[in-house]
């Protein structure tokens, strides 16, 4: 059986969604969009998504097309109508369907579009070996604190990480580390967590905040600061989080082994944490 997807108002089996070829999100990228984990059958942190969403929509002036309590309850009646036990939940809002002109459209509803994808994230075999990581130059926008739909950028760093037998790619920029393709980065040094702060450079991740959120639980401690590739590849340990990996151990950077080449313990305990709060339905509710 196929999926049921949600697109402006109807639940659909997914053979018979579709969108106007004039939505700005095809056309221009003129969208964001939001990522939600279920494990369990339950939404992982969805709050928290939810309001990025909204403050992603605030900054580009883009209307959503209905409240958070109805977003959330779409989330709950896709993971009903396909249960959904483990997975992710994707959700895009673009600014509408209209003839092709830059300037926001009069009078035009935003388009918002809804579906789940099953996949393993508990018992994965990758957090029990760790990942690769490769390191490639930042090429995206001056914007990344906006969620938005505009993803070349990222893609083709995830491509040149496919292509170097990685599942994850560490962007560059003055010399920095700002976060994975698709992820934020750390590093672990002894009992002190270590990530970059938030800005407009990176995107407020929100498993980085629900990490943050049980430090007190884990015995860490969290060093918010700028780190470079160098520093990275002498870590202790080095990790990545994000709504689809969860707290994710690196064993690899660009060939170099981190921690033998195996999860280290920090990286280990955070992820036990975390599983244990995301099957409550999360830390930040």
């Amino acid at each position: 059986m196929s999926r049921i997807v949600y697109v402006n108002g109807a639940y659909l089996p997914e053979e018979e969604a579709t969108i106007s070829i004039f939505d700005r999100g095809f056309i221009f990228g003129d969208g964001i969009y939001e990522v939600s984990a279920v494990l369990g059958g339950k939404l992982v942190d969805c709050e928290a998504h939810l309001a990025r969403l909204e403050r992603s929509a605030g900054e580009i002036g883009l209307e959503l097309p209905c409240s958070r309590a109805e977003l959330v309850a779409i989330h709950q009646e896709l993971i009903s109508r396909n249960n959904l036990d483990e997975g992710s939940i994707y959700l895009q809002v673009s600014r509408g369907a209209a003839d092709r002109d830059f300037p926001f459209p009069k009078g035009v509803k935003a388009s918002l579009v809804l579906f789940t994808q099953a996949r393993q994230f508990a018992n994965t075999p990758l957090a029990k070996t760790g990942i690769k990581v490769v390191s490639t130059p930042d090429l995206r926008w001056a914007r990344r604190d906006i969620k938005s739909v505009n993803l070349l950028a990222p893609v083709l760093a995830k491509q040149f990480a496919a292509e170097n037998g990685a599942q994850e790619a560490w962007m560059i920029e003055d010399g920095v580390v700002t976060e994975g393709a698709s992820s934020t980065a750390w590093i672990v040094k002894g009992k002190t967590l270590i990530s970059r702060p938030l800005s407009h450079k990176v995107l407020p991740g929100i498993t980085r905040t629900a990490v943050l959120a049980f430090l007190a639980e884990s015995g860490f401690t969290f060093e918010e600061r700028e780190f470079t590739l160098e520093e990275a590849l002498d870590a202790e340990e080095a990790f990545i989080t994000s709504a689809t990996s969860l707290v994710m151990p690196v064993t690899t950077i660009d060939g170099h082994s981190i921690h033998n080449g195996a999860p280290g313990p920090a990286t280990i305990r955070l992820r036990e944490i975390y599983l244990d709060h995301a099957r409550k339905g999360g830390v930040l509710g």
